[in-house]
């Protein structure tokens, strides 16, 4: 009798077609759970008593956060806070590896639980209790709502001016405990030149139990990324982006001692 496959083994070969075929951006992950579009009167800056709020969740996530990854991977490992030390009080755009539900915590634990906002897709702005919570922990849905993107784009000027780090999945969506770096879009790059800031890569490297489960977590944050002011505008977007995916690649090659090849 045959084997049945474990969920893991179904997503890993999941994952094994899509990057034979180099669909590195393909969301095989379906939605679940009610969400809403944000319209123009979504609150990306909470003010009056949702602040207080926001400080309470903000501070609940950080003291919850290392007990929770001891729990669930064994401890969490950051390294190279000398490349966070070394841009200052500047605010930044970070890009890191999508590759879990929790990875947002990861790279509050690396950058700082009240330095960072995050930028997400607009079907994780859930009704509810877990949307009450991602609302008030600094998660920025994007939207089809020109009001709302608006008033995004100005709490995002507003909040890089006062030094924060603004996290985006360059990835573009999630793929589950996938090792790899995969290709970035240029959205992240986008802002970064926009906003004339630097862009911070972070990397996280991990292990993988016989059934999948991550343990071992490493976050490397990596050198930060400047425009090269000596290249025509329109060349500065690409060459920011191929070299924070270089940074990426000499992360993985270096962290698991093996090239990063794609399956054919």
């Amino acid at each position: 009798m045959k084997r049945k496959r474990t969920k893991n083994e179904i997503i890993r070969g999941i994952q094994a077609v899509l990057e034979r075929h180099r669909r590195f951006d393909f969301r095989y992950i379906p939605l679940v759970g009610h969400w809403v579009m944000p319209d123009g009167t979504f609150a990306y800056r909470q003010k009056g008593l949702d602040r207080l709020i926001t400080g309470f969740w903000r501070t609940f996530l950080k003291l919850f956060t290392r007990p929770l990854f001891w729990i669930a991977y064994g401890g969490v490992h950051v390294h190279g806070k000398k490349n966070l030390k070394a841009i200052g009080k500047s605010g930044a755009i970070s890009v890191c590896n999508h590759f879990n539900y929790l990875d947002t915590l990861l790279v509050r634990t690396a950058l700082g639980h009240f330095r960072t906002f995050h930028t997400m897709a607009p079907w994780n702005n859930k009704k509810g209790f877990g949307g009450h919570i991602i609302r008030h922990g600094g998660m920025w849905p994007f939207s089809k709502d020109r009001e709302a993107t608006r008033k995004l784009y100005a709490e995002m000027e507003q909040r890089l001016k006062e030094g924060k780090i603004v996290n985006f999945y360059a990835e573009q969506v999630m793929w589950t405990n996938y090792q790899k770096p995969r290709p970035m879009k240029d959205g992240a790059f986008h802002y970064a030149l926009k906003y004339e800031v630097p862009v911070l890569p972070i990397f996280c490297t991990f292990k993988r139990s016989k059934m999948g489960h991550l343990k071992r977590v490493h976050i490397h944050i990596l050198p930060a990324i400047y425009a090269d002011e000596t290249l025509p505008r329109a060349e500065r977007l690409k060459d920011m982006r191929v070299r924070a995916e270089a940074e990426w690649r000499d992360c993985y090659e270096a962290a698991y001692s093996r090239p990063l090849e794609y399956d054919n």
